[in-house]
């Protein structure tokens, strides 16, 4: 029996699509409100949940224990409210569970509109194990409770289901602007430090916070301390930590960038979980003048990950460097087709079709990209473009 296990507050929004999503997969929905001021509760009730209150203890994970108390399944599957299961992975996840040995799950997470890494690894689904519990702040995880159960359990293992399995949103940034959730992550990974000293996954999300804001010496100073205290087998960690002193290291010492991202590379993980390492270093070795080596690692990223527009972009902007414009309107178009909500894509498609001869077609993407820009709130830069496009091609026409 697999119970579904969700904590939820003013989820009116997204609640039905999320137990939607899970219907036929689980056998019982949990969903644990914490003190909803709109229908939420009545609206899990009538997708078929059961609903439980209780009041919102002030974190996480003593939320997320308190939930697990309420499901009957051998095994656990917790989503968010913004998180939705795909069809395609219930088949591989019902295989895994099958298996005798298996403890924990992990499941790729496609982080829908996300500036950096397209996918994150989570472990969301799991045998209810008394031993089993929520800790951490604000990103609360079972992590350190499976690994303390296995040095005394020894027989379990942990499996990775090969198929993205979650679509998450929380990260768009548009969705990011309207929250205080890097401030909220900030806060919770400071108190995390004074707590554990050195901690690499505090040591990660703090550090590149810091590194996106500016504070260059601080981040590096604290992923460099993250690193030095990162366990080897502590994979995902140590990726985080090296990819982010790459992305700080970038502007000032490419060479010791390139070195970084090669090092998280060579991290055993699923393919799509270093896909930002991958496409990162491609784009500074096109800007060094390597495009051969960019172009096989784009490659690479589009092979591993042909979902994600991202890739096929990149891979656009390399080809069209090196002239080879047919190369890059194939790439172009497919970005398009993934992620056509994505300005810059119909920009640079138009750029790589008026150098192929087509007026056209450059002029009707050179209008779809300003469009999608004003749409964006971005309507500066829908001006410069408009002036820029229109010098090269009458966009009346």
């Amino acid at each position: 029996m697999l119970s579904l296990s969700m904590i939820v507050r003013d989820e009116a929004a997204q609640i039905e699509d999320c137990l939607r999503s899970v219907q036929g997969f689980v056998d019982e929905m949990v969903v644990v409100d914490t003190g909803s001021t709109d229908n939420t509760p009545a609206l899990a009730q009538a997708m078929g949940a059961r609903v439980e209150q209780i009041e919102w203890p002030g974190d996480f994970a003593p939320a997320r224990n308190q939930a697990l108390q309420w499901v009957n399944g051998d095994w656990v599957l917790v989503l968010d409210a913004d998180e939705r299961l795909r069809p395609e992975a219930m088949a591989p996840l019902r295989a895994l569970m099958a298996q005798p040995d298996v403890l924990v799950i992990n499941l790729l997470r496609h982080e829908r509109g996300a500036v950096q890494s397209p996918y994150s690894n989570v472990s969301r689904l799991f045998r209810r194990h008394p031993a089993i519990r929520w800790s951490r702040a604000y990103h609360s995880m079972v992590d350190d409770s499976v690994a303390e159960l296995l040095q005394q359990e020894s027989h379990w293992r942990i499996a990775d289901c090969p198929e993205p399995a979650l679509l998450h949103d929380g990260y768009r940034p548009e969705l990011l602007a309207q929250g205080n959730k890097p401030e909220r992550l900030r806060q919770a990974m400071e108190a995390e430090l004074l707590e554990r000293p050195g901690d690499p996954y505090a040591c990660a999300k703090l550090g590149s916070l810091e590194v996106a804001d500016g504070n260059l010496e601080r981040g590096v100073a604290l992923l460099r301390q993250g690193l030095a205290q990162c366990p080897a087998e502590a994979h995902p960690e140590r990726y985080e930590l090296l990819l982010h002193l790459a992305l700080a290291e970038a502007g000032r010492d490419p060479n010791a960038a390139a070195s970084l991202y090669r090092e998280a590379l060579e991290l055993p993980l699923a393919p799509r979980l270093t896909l930002a390492a991958r496409l990162n270093l491609a784009a500074l070795l096109l800007q060094h003048g390597q495009p051969q080596d960019a172009e096989a690692l784009c490659q690479r990223a589009t092979a591993a990950a042909p979902e994600i527009g991202l890739g096929w972009y990149n891979l656009g902007l390399i080809r069209r460097r090196q002239g080879d414009i047919a190369g890059a309107l194939e790439a172009y178009r497919e970005a398009r087709r993934l992620q056509p909500e994505h300005p810059e894509t119909h920009q640079n498609l138009a750029v790589a079709l008026l150098l192929g001869g087509d007026i056209d077609g450059a002029r009707s993407s050179f209008r779809q990209a300003i469009e999608l820009l004003g749409q964006q709130g971005r309507s500066s830069e829908a001006a410069q473009l408009r002036q820029q496009a229109g010098a090269m091609v009458k966009l009346e026409g």
